[in-house]
């Protein structure tokens, strides 16, 4: 390795789900160096176990970052931390790797990236599925439906134990169709091309278990500027059905585009982080009728080979980071994309608590 692509020095702030999956990327990545794990409790110790690693440890993120001084701070922590960790990162000279949602407001979004700009250093936000290739391969394939879309999409999660506890603080701070919403609004985003224009949604409070002015059920709609509209709808708690938790699909006029995982989408899986990101299949479907007005097309089945698991999608994330770095890639785009699908997101959040339309500007 050249001295211009020596190892990133990188600081893994969040060292639960997320932050172990990541810095067990940076761990057997050529081009990383883990400096050190911040986590308030025992995670990054079992993390370390985990690596087979002796990391330095840390508790606190500000004598982390002044003793390391990492090239590279990778944020994995709870929704609320994001915008000023991220920030003390720029302001500190390093690239950011930073869990979605990018922040927990729009504004602090845009604080972000504005400190990503100031200080010329990378932003990668951490949304999986823009590098899963089964996942690309359906938002190319809708781009073949004609306009106006109908993009369905959800993700609900029955979750117990641990997971029950994380998605009890993730709501500390934020709503399901916030924290997963953002995910897959970028992906009607790029299926459409089209500006999102009005959203409503509503919610429901499950459980007493959570702040009396959240809700652990939420579905949006949007309208976009061509015509196109989308529904997303998450639920998480013990409570949850897992009767149709996994619905990706998108239709036009000229035909339809949907996920099959038989496997991901089946009882018992929805709250298996593995399975959030499995495709297994494509069904492409076309409209064409012949002149009995029958089907004049057999559907399309596409099995993708490069099916990536949850760990190799972490992976592909880093590397995608360590080319923008390498290569000085511009990640404007990228960054935009980020504060906006979470603005649209916000937007939805404020139809629940409103009961009213939103129209975005």
């Amino acid at each position: 390795m050249s001295e211009k692509n020596k190892p990133l020095r990188v600081l893994v702030v969040g060292c639960g789900n997320m932050g172990a999956s990541h810095a067990t990327s940076y761990h057997n990545l050529e081009g990383y160096e883990i400096v050190g794990l911040v986590s308030r409790g025992e995670s990054k110790v079992k993390l370390n176990e985990k690596l087979e690693a002796n990391y330095p440890l840390f508790d606190n993120y500000d004598e982390a970052l002044n003793t390391t001084n990492p090239d590279v701070v990778c944020i994995s922590t709870y929704p609320d931390t994001h915008e000023p960790y991220a920030i003390q990162a720029f302001e500190k000279g390093c690239h950011v790797f930073v869990e979605k949602p990018l922040a927990d407001t729009v504004e602090g979004a845009e604080r972000v990236v504005e400190a990503s700009r100031k200080a010329g250093k990378k932003l990668v936000v951490g949304y999986i599925l823009r590098h899963h290739p089964s996942w690309m391969k359906f938002v190319e394939m809708s781009q073949e439906l004609g306009k106006p879309l109908v993009m369905r999409m959800n993700l609900n999660q029955q979750s117990q134990t641990d997971m029950w506890t994380l998605h009890r603080n993730l709501m500390k701070s934020l709503s399901p169709i916030v924290d997963c919403g953002v995910h897959y609004i970028d992906v009607m985003c790029q299926m459409t091309g089209a500006k999102p224009v009005q959203v409503s949604a509503i919610g429901a409070r499950l459980t007493d278990e959570i702040p009396e002015d959240n809700y652990n059920y939420g579905q949006l709609q949007i309208r976009f500027e061509d015509g196109s509209v989308g529904w997303y709808e998450a639920g998480w708690g013990p409570m949850v059905s897992e009767t149709a938790f996994f619905v990706k699909d998108v239709f036009g006029p000229k035909g339809s585009l949907s996920i099959v995982a038989k496997d991901a989408g089946s009882s018992g899986k929805s709250s298996s982080i593995e399975a959030h990101t499995k495709t297994e299949s494509l069904r492409f479907h076309h409209a064409d009728l012949d002149d009995k007005e029958r089907f004049a097309k057999e559907d399309e089945w596409v099995n993708l080979e490069d099916e990536p698991g949850h760990q190799e999608l972490c992976d592909r994330e880093q590397e995608f980071l360590l080319n923008a770095i390498y290569n000085d890639v511009d990640l404007s785009d990228h960054g935009q994309d980020a504060v906006n699908s979470l603005r649209v997101a916000f937007a939805c959040d404020e139809s629940v608590r409103t009961g009213k339309m939103v129209n975005l500007d």
